[in-house]
């Protein structure tokens, strides 16, 4: 189903045009997880505001512009959850918020690569994931209303300065998105 999904999505002539989407933000994660010795943590991040826009047939056309809200990030376990947005990780309390603007979309497989900036702690660094989309469930095959993108990917924390509990904490966090969007009015 995924394939087909994507190949129907991929090939429509009629979205000739970008066509912006909007988040429906109680419906999408922004996921991620981290080693913590042999276990893991993990956890999400509310979205505080998203700009998007989506070209079928010319994916370079095609706009992401996220906004996250790092005071309202959770985790697996409280305590984890208070370290991460303390001021020796993420430091939400001088930095409440991350950002990811894409520079480049672009077909890879069966789905996209999206490259952009990533700003953490008021560090901007280049990201590259991995896009996947897919229909919403009882919407017809041609029908782009409503859509579902997983986003994945990695990070290195300490390229950000989020070096906290390093001889606890992985460095590589993996970012699992999903996205649930529909087209705007």
């Amino acid at each position: 189903m995924r394939l087909a999904a994507i190949l129907i999505l991929l090939a429509l002539p009629a979205q000739a045009a970008p066509v912006p989407y909007d988040l429906q933000a109680d419906q999408s994660t922004v996921g991620f997880e981290t080693d913590f010795g042999p276990d893991h943590i993990t956890g999400a991040m509310p979205v505080k505001s998203a700009h998007l826009v989506l070209d079928f047939e010319q994916v370079a056309n095609s706009v992401i512009d996220v906004a996250l809200d790092v005071s309202n990030a959770n985790a697996s376990f409280p305590f984890a959850a208070q370290a991460m947005k303390g001021p020796k990780v993420l430091d939400s309390a001088q930095f409440p918020e991350m950002t990811f603007r894409s520079s480049v979309v672009s077909r890879a497989g069966d789905g996209a690569s999206v490259d952009g900036a990533l700003t953490i702690r008021g560090v901007t660094r280049p990201v590259t994931l991995a896009a996947s989309i897919f229909r919403q469930q009882g919407h017809d095959a041609g029908d782009l209303s409503r859509l579902t993108i997983l986003l994945t990917g990695t990070v290195n924390r300490s390229d950000y300065g989020a070096t906290g509990w390093a001889d606890m904490v992985g460095d590589e966090v993996r970012l699992k998105i999903t996205a649930r969007i529909a087209r705007a009015d």
